[in-house]
């Protein structure tokens, strides 16, 4: 348990353009934009993460199979050839920690999800390397439309969390209700990776966001300070229901309110 420390909760659609598509002029190009995200977020997310394999085993947290994983090295595992597949019906085989779909099965299935969490270490702060040529130049041309048509939506966003970062004893953590895999290959794309350790981030889309809300306040405890950022009624909601303090944030001009806020310390 970790004593003192202030919690950013980001309950974020993290299709940014779901949101900015409000507030912008030219709404088909954000809806063009995004669609072109949402193919390379799903191309990054089968190609490098294993989302052929996992989508179907989805989990709220990156270690929720840890326990299954029995250590072994893996620099030269050939996960091609190792027999796993993803059964029909699988999602009532992974459960997390509950019904398994074998021993030797899930501790192929804890590999997977310990590969991911290396490349999204190691890659955290270079999608680029990981996403290699000529892709890495597609995405850099996507990033630039982007911040052009929504007026640098994404610096400010990332100016408000290098702000929290910065502080002793803060800490980001993202709730989505996007599925685990694709939400680490957005948060990696949209450049966000040193922002939000692989720890700190949760799905939210087999459980619902109150139980994540459970899920962090027993990992950090009762004397750690909640502050949530989300979009929604319904996060909204949940926050004052845990007697948190909420921040709205739909559009940039919130954004520029948070990052003012915290330049002031007034959060």
């Amino acid at each position: 348990m970790i004593r003192d420390v202030v919690l950013t909760l980001w309950l974020l659609k993290l299709f940014i353009l779901e949101n900015v598509c409000l507030c912008v002029q030219d709404s088909s190009k954000a809806v063009s934009l995004g669609l072109w995200m949402e193919e390379m977020i799903f191309n990054l997310a089968d190609s490098r993460l294993f989302f052929n394999d996992l989508e179907e085993c989805d989990q709220v947290h990156i270690d929720d199979v840890a326990s299954d994983d029995n250590g072994q090295d893996l620099s030269t595992y050939n996960f091609g050839s190792d027999g796993f597949q993803s059964p029909a019906g699988a999602g009532s085989l992974c459960l997390g920690s509950g019904v398994h779909g074998g021993v030797d099965w899930m501790r192929k299935l804890a590999f997977r999800y310990r590969r991911v969490k290396e490349m999204y270490n190691t890659y955290n702060n270079n999608v680029g390397g990981l996403m290699g040529s000529p892709k890495r130049e597609e995405w850099l041309q996507l990033r630039r439309e982007m911040e052009v048509l929504t007026d640098l939506w994404l610096t400010q966003a990332l100016k408000a969390l290098a702000l929290i970062n910065s502080r002793p004893n803060c800490v980001n953590v993202l709730v989505t209700t996007t599925q685990l895999i694709p939400a680490l290959s957005k948060v990696l794309l949209y450049g966000l990776g040193s922002a939000f350790p692989i720890e700190n981030i949760y799905s939210a889309t087999k459980t619902g966001k109150e139980s994540c809300f459970e899920r962090v306040s027993q990992r950090f405890g009762r004397r750690a300070v909640y502050v949530v950022i989300g979009d929604g009624a319904e996060e909204e909601s949940v926050a004052k229901k845990k007697n948190m303090p909420f921040w709205r944030v739909s559009c940039r001009a919130d954004l520029e309110a948070l990052s003012h806020a915290l330049e002031l310390d007034y959060l």
